[in-house]
């Protein structure tokens, strides 16, 4: 039976170019650094759960912010299941406080789990589905907020971004030794 791939409908904010799941977060990354990132959707929450308020960014910004995080979203979704492949033991690295970010000890080790633990509680369409709440309920000045549970799927979302961050570093690093151990190899044999 063939693996039906989902589609991270990336073309609306970064081209037409396909990606993998990892090169599509790293590309979100590129768009909007970790910072930045849940800067604007801890705003985006912010509004969408004032009352007659509106968010003060324009719209097509947060319209965009919308697209390329519902990518990030499905991208996470496709990882769900890569248990272990980023797992790193306490010993081989050096904790880092600024990189661990909302992550457990346990996530850090293995930030799959991340995702794992979102898309058990949440399917899929959930997440979107409170995406497309929050950014509505922040862009209108509303007499009523949203009416389910909108803190809980935020957590999560916040933790997946830290976790994809964390496991774009390890890559990142991961391909600098690679690098270095194949240039000293090199050197090694003239």
């Amino acid at each position: 039976m063939k693996k039906k791939s989902i589609d991270f409908e990336s073309r609306f904010w970064c081209g037409r170019k396909k990606h993998s799941a990892l090169s599509l977060m790293e590309v979100f990354f590129q768009f909007h650094d970790l910072v930045t990132a849940k800067k604007h959707l801890n705003l985006i929450m912010q509004y969408a759960a004032q009352r007659k308020t509106r968010i003060p960014e324009e719209p097509s910004v947060v319209f965009y912010f919308h697209q390329s995080l519902r990518s990030f979203i499905r991208a996470a979704y496709s990882l769900r299941n890569k248990h272990g492949k980023w797992l790193v033991h306490e010993l081989s690295e050096h904790k880092n406080p600024m990189l661990q970010g909302s992550l457990s000890g346990k996530e850090y080790c293995d930030p799959a789990k991340v995702f794992k633990k979102a898309f058990k509680k949440y399917r899929l369409e959930e997440f979107e589905e409170f995406l497309s709440e929050v950014v509505y309920f922040s862009l209108g000045t509303f007499n009523n907020v949203p009416e389910r549970n909108i803190v809980d799927p935020y957590l999560h979302l916040i933790k997946m971004l830290d976790a994809a961050w964390l496991i774009l570093e390890r890559e990142n690093n991961r391909e600098k030794l690679t690098h270095e151990q194949q240039q000293t190899a090199e050197l090694q044999s003239t």
